[in-house]
């Protein structure tokens, strides 16, 4: 009763108006309001602060800047290892595995296309076809910069406009089609098993996405598919710094058919850390 009650507010809430809200509070550089801020999350989501670079709240311009906190160079190890695709970000498993027919699984009894996830023809959403998705979930308490996979030149990236529904469990549990209705930016990255790409989804409260090559994308809020004009430093070596969620969400990768093998004890609801080997590289 309660997840119905919960969901019929999904629907109704003013996502846009409340995120543009929290974009501004997140924003304020009072030092007691955003130390009070900061104080009650680390507390109520039992963030690590040993791995920051500063455990100092007072070192924070405002609450943003400590979402987005940097971590320590030796708080993460990246697997080197020449065929392994790494996590991108620290945060849970949703869903990982095949994608079948030209659809992604979301949550029992829902799924998406991928041409709505991506907002892409039906040539593009072909070259996925029978390959292979993960789906992470950042919360609340996670480091929330977002990092290569894999060695990669990006190609292009797309912002298609959306909702901004909640990511967490329950809803993907009960929003039918929730991430290919969520405002997101659609990141492709050339690699060595071809085009994979690289998903940032937006949710309520999640004001802002950034990547190191477009900077500031959200907000503004795309009112169309529309592609964003890429800097010249596209070029990422694995574990280099890509974006980051001013605010918690979801990252969706997509590769082509028989590129990569996941991790066998890899499974939905487990933890995992930027820099930990998600799947062994085929090509």
């Amino acid at each position: 009763m309660k997840t119905a009650i919960y969901t019929f507010f999904q629907y109704i809430l003013p996502h846009r108006f409340l995120s543009k809200i929290v974009h501004k509070i997140m924003r304020v550089e009072n030092k007691k309001f955003k130390n009070f801020v900061i104080r009650k999350i680390v507390k109520a989501y039992n963030v690590n602060l040993s791995e920051a670079i500063s455990d100092n709240f007072d070192d924070y311009k405002h609450f943003n800047e400590f979402f987005t906190r940097q971590l320590k160079p030796d708080a993460r190890s990246i697997d080197k290892a020449n065929d392994s695709l790494i996590s991108p970000v620290d945060g849970a498993i949703s869903q990982c595995g095949p994608i079948k027919d030209g659809r992604i699984f979301q949550a029992k009894g829902f799924d998406y296309t991928v041409n709505e996830l991506l907002a892409c023809d039906n040539e593009k959403a072909k070259y996925y076809e029978d390959g292979e998705f993960a789906t992470i979930y950042l919360s609340p308490k996670d480091y929330h910069r977002m990092h290569a996979p894999m060695d990669c030149q990006v190609e292009k990236t797309v912002h298609v406009p959306g909702r901004l529904f909640s990511v967490a469990n329950w809803t993907a549990e009960s929003i039918p089609r929730l991430f290919a209705r969520n405002e997101r930016l659609v990141c492709y990255l050339q690699t060595e098993i071809g085009e994979i790409a690289f998903v940032l989804v937006g949710a309520i409260f999640v004001s802002s996405m950034e990547t190191v090559f477009n900077g500031v994308v959200t907000p503004p809020y795309a009112k169309k598919v529309q592609e964003v004009p890429l800097n010249e430093n596209t070029r990422l070596q694995k574990g280099d710094e890509l974006g980051r969620f001013n605010m918690g969400s979801t990252v969706i990768m997509l590769f082509p058919k028989n590129s990569i093998s996941f991790e066998k004890e890899l499974k939905a609801g487990q933890s995992v850390q930027l820099g930990e080997k998600l799947a062994t590289i085929l090509k």
